[in-house]
């Protein structure tokens, strides 16, 4: 993200000088253009100069659920809009909130719909959240939505949670035997190295092994660091291209147990997100529409959008998940079956009940799964260098003897 000051006009003819933070100069004229502004100047500021830069960041989720919470407090209490817009502006500490807070309550008075004056921030408020308070405000049901919103990120971050818990343990673990390897070829294997020539006795080859490996360590330690570094840089730039973005995406799935552990979560995710959305009354096309852009994975994200195309031709939504290996059995006949009853919403909320409990089985069984596996693993490392200091050592306690 870039930060870029502006010169505009506003409709009345004022004047207005800001900062808006964009990924290009384009996507900044667009979005002051959904502020309905003309604008005059747009220039590129010194990210290390600009002292607002982090102000645009999104709220941490635990603060975002508990705004959800208090708006919808506040809501069912009867406070006006307005009034609870500029009362969560007073009690909020996080200083970009307060400010978007204040900016929707003046647009509020001015006659702007809430979601419409929520767009302006895709920073702080998810597509998701916009999309159902602009069916709350159709139906009236806006406290019942931003509950209902609470509910689903509380259960999103949980979910995240388990997923990030599961994922981090064993990179912790493997750069930790990485660490404890280099620590012991580079500066405890040397010493006993020199120890071993003073004898001039003959080695183990496991011994020679080792020794070979520390020689080669200590010689070309920063290069193997380099190295090291450009693959992690590498692979998070070809991340970023469609083509390769889903090439990861499908081998993720693809892993062997936690590529499972991940299948449940995206279903989890994406029958919560499209039940929601559905039980708000957004039009099936606009929900998937949505949904897609939510289950962050693109091979279940383009299964979606064809489904959005069948179902925009008449067809079935269970159509093109039938078709491919993500979906399971169990899914699709819920779809069938809610497709028929006319309530898709309820089947889908079923199946979400289902795939969160799963989740939740499924992170512990991971947990103890992976636990003893890195102990294994970590302990094989680390003896084996061991032995290979071992071993000799009794060899030369025989000849002092």
């Amino acid at each position: 993200m870039a930060v870029f000051a502006y010169k505009a006009k506003t409709e009345e003819g004022k004047v207005t000088r800001g900062k808006i933070e964009a990924m290009s100069k384009k996507e900044a004229l667009a979005e002051l253009g959904m502020m309905d502004l003309i604008v005059f100047e747009v220039e590129p500021l010194n990210s290390f100069l600009n002292t607002e830069i982090n102000l645009r960041s999104g709220l941490k989720p635990k603060d975002f659920i508990i705004f959800l919470r208090q708006f919808a407090t506040l809501i069912s209490a009867g406070i006006l809009l307005v009034e609870s817009l500029d009362l969560l502006a007073e009690q909020t500490t996080n200083p970009r909130l307060k400010a978007i807070l204040e900016d929707l309550s003046t647009e509020v008075q001015e006659g702007s719909p809430l979601s419409v004056s929520m767009s302006k921030h895709p920073a702080v408020f998810p597509n998701l959240l916009i999309q159902m308070i602009q069916s709350a405000e159709v139906s009236g049901r806006l406290e019942e939505v931003l509950e209902q919103m609470a509910n689903y990120y509380e259960k999103q971050y949980r979910n995240k949670q388990k997923v990030t818990t599961a994922m981090t343990y064993p990179i912790v673990v493997g750069v930790l035997a990485l660490v404890i390897t280099a620590f012991l070829l580079i500066f405890i294997v040397p010493i006993f190295g020199e120890m071993f020539a003073s004898f001039g006795s003959e080695l183990p080859a496991i011994t020679q092994m080792v020794l070979g490996l520390s020689q080669w360590f200590q010689k070309y330690w920063v290069l193997i660091l380099v190295f090291l570094l450009a693959i992690i840089f590498v692979l998070r730039y070809l991340s970023q291209r469609d083509k390769m973005a889903y090439s990861f995406d499908y081998l993720q799935l693809k892993i062997p147990i936690i590529g499972m552990f991940l299948q449940k979560t995206i279903l989890a995710r994406m029958t919560q997100t499209l039940s929601s959305l559905l039980n708000s009354s957004v039009p099936i096309l606009q929900a998937l529409d949505v949904t897609s852009q939510v289950v962050d994975n693109r091979v279940v994200e383009e299964v979606l959008l064809a489904a959005k195309k069948d179902v925009e031709q008449g067809e079935s939504l269970a159509k093109p998940m039938e078709a491919h290996w993500f979906f399971p059995n169990l899914i699709i006949q819920m779809i069938k079956v809610g497709e028929a009853s006319g309530s898709l919403d309820e089947m889908l909320k079923k199946a979400s009940d289902i795939y969160e409990q799963e989740v939740e089985e499924a992170s512990e069984k991971l947990q103890s799964l992976i636990e003893p596996l890195l102990i294994v693993f970590l302990s094989v490392i680390v003896g084996f260098i061991v032995l290979s200091i071992v071993i000799p050592m009794f060899g030369l306690f025989e000849q002092i003897q």
